[in-house]
């Protein structure tokens, strides 16, 4: 979906990003992380402001793996526009070119010349004067993304199952994914976790269960049957970078894939183990002995 995103200096030498997205895992922390890296400063010192449609620039949905690669080009492009803003408004004050300046940390500085300098809040005050000849520094930026950059992800997983009973336990599970590139490692890790997770919860686990008149009969999580901690086996994650060419910095979506591998695998392992191939999810003790029986005779 379209994006855009404001970004504007603070009279404290901070700068606000303004977004219609809303913080999913994490995401605001990576949309800093996004304009700093463009405007040169700390990561604290960039505040994520959001809102509804009626009040923050459009974003589109927070959903579907799309935040930052939408988003966060449109929070690139607003950060851009600031830092151009920036360094005109530092050029204007120290009379120089603005190909001559740098911005180094929470200074603007010409370069080969460090004596000559000026705070970023300085140069924020000097838009908020009464009389003042300088405009705020407030950055605008849109995109507009209509090429999908695909992610893909492929899982190993090892299984034991029990002949006398049919359960089936994951004992280890590799999980290798196209991230793009990756912005915020931490984040995408803990999303590759999750992804695992839910995909062996849909494998061996999860299920709507009715009885004869049709009543659900596992309606809350105290009867739905979710994976917890004791049920998981270790992960490992192993990042593959091939930047896109269309999200920022080479950023691709990473929530969803490491989610549609999971199942496949697991009833791929439990084929290899056992010669039994069950075709449908989840892989309870009940659906893997229904599966030996029909393959039987």
């Amino acid at each position: 979906e379209p994006a855009a995103a404001v970004c504007r200096l603070n009279g404290d030498g901070t700068f606000t990003l303004q977004v219609g997205a809303v913080d999913l895992t994490g995401t605001h922390t990576t949309l800093a992380m996004i304009a700093a890296e463009v405007l040169g400063v700390d990561p604290d010192r960039i505040r994520i402001q959001s809102g509804d449609t009626e009040n923050a620039p459009f974003a589109g949905t927070s959903a579907g793996s799309k935040v930052i690669y939408t988003v966060g080009r449109a929070v690139q492009a607003a950060a851009e526009d600031a830092r151009q803003q920036l360094l005109e408004l530092a050029a204007g004050h120290l009379e120089t070119a603005v190909a001559d300046l740098e911005i180094r940390g929470d200074e603007v500085a010409v370069r080969g010349a460090p004596a000559r300098s000026v705070s970023i809040r300085e140069l924020a005050r000097l838009t908020m004067r009464y009389g003042s000849g300088y405009a705020p520094v407030y950055g605008r930026g849109r995109s507009a993304i209509d090429r999908r950059s695909p992610a893909f992800a492929v899982q190993v997983v090892k299984v034991r199952v029990d002949a006398g009973t049919g359960r089936v336990e994951p004992l280890a599970c590799l999980a290798v994914q196209d991230v793009g590139r990756a912005l915020n490692p931490a984040e995408v890790y803990g999303q590759i976790h999750g992804g695992v997770v839910q995909g062996l919860g849909r494998a061996l686990f999860e299920q709507l269960v009715y009885d004869e008149y049709g009543t659900l009969a596992n309606a809350s999580l105290m009867d739905y049957g979710l994976p917890v901690a004791a049920d998981l086996p270790p992960i490992e994650v192993e990042l593959v970078e091939v930047p896109s060419p269309h999200g920022p910095f080479g950023e691709k979506g990473v929530g969803e894939p490491p989610v549609v591998p999971t199942a496949a695998a697991v009833a791929n392992a439990v084929a290899d183990a056992t010669g039994v191939r069950v075709s449908g999810l989840p892989i309870t003790p009940e659906a893997f002995w229904r599966a030996y029986r029909e393959q039987q005779g």
